[in-house]
């Protein structure tokens, strides 16, 4: 076994994230992908962040990751969402190019002294003393190591549905994995099939763009990372449209047609994403539904259809689009489909995404019930960071409710009954006020410092980031004038109109992040009550969270519990009695039920 080496099985964002994360633990780590030349590949829309996925990737990016970056230097047009609401659940959108973005990720690949490419399939583990030990590739190759991490996205026993025809393939183009998750069964794993979907790529020639609405991005952006300097950023076209009753007609006429509503797929699909037949059956009420017409790269005259997700037959999907103002002459590059895949139920995974079962065995990404790339990049983030962890012998790398986006997904899917892909969504953390885009490096920096996850220079950056928070709050405390009465700046900041724009800021706006930094500060200052009640609210909860549950507790056993809830807590195995608060279906009063279980089995409160 080799002591010192991990396999990260598929080269999707999982899969990069956690190979870097790998490596800037100084753990020698081999891809192994089907195909080479798609790793770091956009193989959906051409798009990173949005609403809520923005926060996850700030938060890769304040751990250490690459997603931010290479979205920021391949994108064609920023743009933040959400403006009219709060600021903290503001989101930014980046539109990327999808050949400057998976270039970019195998550049940085290609100069990784730490990470190697292998060509091949995997279909077997190689397990030795009831731990992951190697991998076994199709072609009988082995390869070994200490920690595996699996991230195979939408490919094993990956199929395609366009109408009511289907064919084996991970996505358009690319042959499925076989093999792997009859082995993952074979050694006690659960496995389910969800399915997601993608639109036509329609001609840009073909488009009557006089007829469509002009959709640019922001003239001053921001950016994702920390690490992006981009003087001049790109501002290209996408382009508005909407469907009418025509359009809706024709769908609704040949929705029989659709494998969706004929059956002839098992997996579910994302409720919140959903596809366009699935729009017209749900809301009825709805004339008119918004498609975004996307450049998949810089001078493209390929155009994803956002908003047209579909499984309907080619013949439907297109003389549907040719109904549309301005596509009337509209033609395909490559229709819409659904893809239905296998998926392991993330219940099986402890909070660091590792398996229950199988020590030094990870899982992340799509594989793991979720859809999105920046939900992906974030579990490969933190699982190659814990394979790191399990190779060293170190406590393994986690993050709470309380502390970070990426907490709060990976808390919703280890303690879920999960029977539909999962989307972050800013609902979906109770502590949003504080849970910031733009105070992530300051949320999670102490704790990638403690578990020793940056790079030298990742370090220096954010040393010099803080030093100018400092010195803006610092500032902040001097005195101003506001509407001819004085007071501190930080006072005035409080009122919702107010920003430092209103005030002489010579003195520090040449610092550097002095935009971010402000920014950062003035939310903070404006949020301050909230926050503070927000915290006094997690301290409540803390103990919860901190008193561990016997691994080998018998649910059925204890007396008090309902069958249902005993059930329940027996398929999740909650790691503490804060996860088991949050399974769906525990009451109250199994909780305390549990807490005077753990108070006479004398368990410790995690340190």
């Amino acid at each position: 076994m080799e002591n010192n080496f991990a396999i990260v099985v598929g080269g999707g964002h999982a899969g990069v994230e956690a190979a870097f994360a790998l490596s800037r633990q100084k753990i020698k780590t081999s891809i192994v992908t089907m195909d080479p030349l798609a790793t770091g590949r956009l193989s959906c829309n051409p798009a990173i962040g949005g609403l809520a996925k923005s926060h996850l990737v700030k938060e890769i990016d304040a751990l250490g990751g690459v997603m931010g970056h290479a979205a920021d230097v391949s994108s064609i047009q920023f743009k933040t969402l959400n403006k009219t609401k709060g600021r903290a659940v503001w989101s930014l959108r980046a539109q990327v190019d999808k050949h400057s973005y998976p270039k970019y990720i195998n550049g940085l690949i290609k100069k990784d002294k730490n990470i190697s490419v292998v060509s091949g399939q995997v279909v077997n583990l190689i397990i030795k003393k009831g731990a992951v030990a190697g991998v076994v590739l199709d072609d009988g190759k082995k390869i070994f190591c200490s920690s595996v991490v699996v991230t195979c996205g939408t490919f094993m026993n990956g199929l395609i549905h366009i109408g009511l025809n289907n064919f084996p393939a991970g996505r358009m183009g690319e042959k499925r994995s076989s093999g792997l998750t009859e082995a993952l069964v074979s050694l006690g794993f659960e496995h389910g099939r969800l399915k997601t979907g993608t639109p036509p790529r329609i001609s840009k020639k073909t488009i009557n763009l006089k007829q469509a609405a002009l959709a640019l991005g922001d003239k001053n952006p921001s950016f994702f990372s920390l690490f992006s300097n981009i003087e001049k950023p790109k501002n290209e076209a996408c382009y508005l449209v909407n469907t009418n009753k025509d359009v809706h007609k024709i769908i609704e006429e040949n929705i029989k047609n659709s494998p969706l509503f004929s059956g002839k797929i098992k997996g579910v699909g994302p409720r919140y994403c959903p596809s366009i037949e699935d729009k017209i059956y749900r809301f009825k009420d709805r004339d008119s539904h918004h498609l975004f017409l996307e450049p998949e790269w810089s001078g493209s005259d390929q155009i994803y259809v956002n908003g047209f997700s579909t499984s309907l037959p080619e013949k439907t999907q297109i003389k549907a689009l040719q109904s549309i103002k301005g596509l009337e002459n509209v033609s395909f590059v490559r229709p819409g489909y659904a893809i239905e895949y296998d998926y392991i139920p993330p219940r099986q995974l402890k909070s660091s995404l590792e398996s229950k079962i199988l020590p030094g065995l990870f899982f992340a990404g799509q594989m793991n019930g979720t859809s999105g790339y920046e939900e992906a990049g974030a579990q490969g983030l933190i699982a190659g960071i814990n394979a790191a962890k399990h190779i060293k012998k170190e406590p393994p790398f986690l993050l709470s409710r309380t502390n970070s986006y990426i907490g709060v997904m990976i808390d919703d899917l280890v303690t879920s009954h999960l029977d539909e892909p999962y989307r972050m969504f800013t609902s979906r953390a109770e502590h949003r006020l504080y849970l910031r885009p733009d105070n992530a490096y300051s949320r999670l920096f102490s704790t990638a410092i403690e578990n020793n996850i940056l790079t030298s220079s990742q370090i220096k950056k954010f040393n010099v980031y803080f030093k100018t928070l400092s010195k803006i709050f610092s500032f902040s405390r001097k005195s101003g004038t506001y509407l001819n009465n004085k007071n501190k700046i930080y006072a005035f900041l409080k009122r919702p109109e107010v920003s430092f724009d209103f005030f002489d800021t010579s003195s520090v706006k040449n610092l550097k992040f002095f935009s971010r930094c402000s920014f950062e500060v003035e939310t903070s200052i404006k949020y301050e009550g909230y926050i503070e009640n927000e915290k006094e609210r997690i301290n409540k909860n803390i103990s919860l969270e901190k008193l561990k549950i016997p691994k080998n507790t018998n649910f059925c056993s204890l007396p008090g519990l309902s069958k249902e809830s005993a059930e329940r807590l027996t398929l999740v195995k909650p790691e503490t009695l804060g996860q088991a608060s949050r399974i769906f279906g525990i009451r109250p009063t199994d909780i305390t039920i549990l807490g005077a279980y753990i108070k006479s089995a004398g368990v410790s409160r995690e340190t």
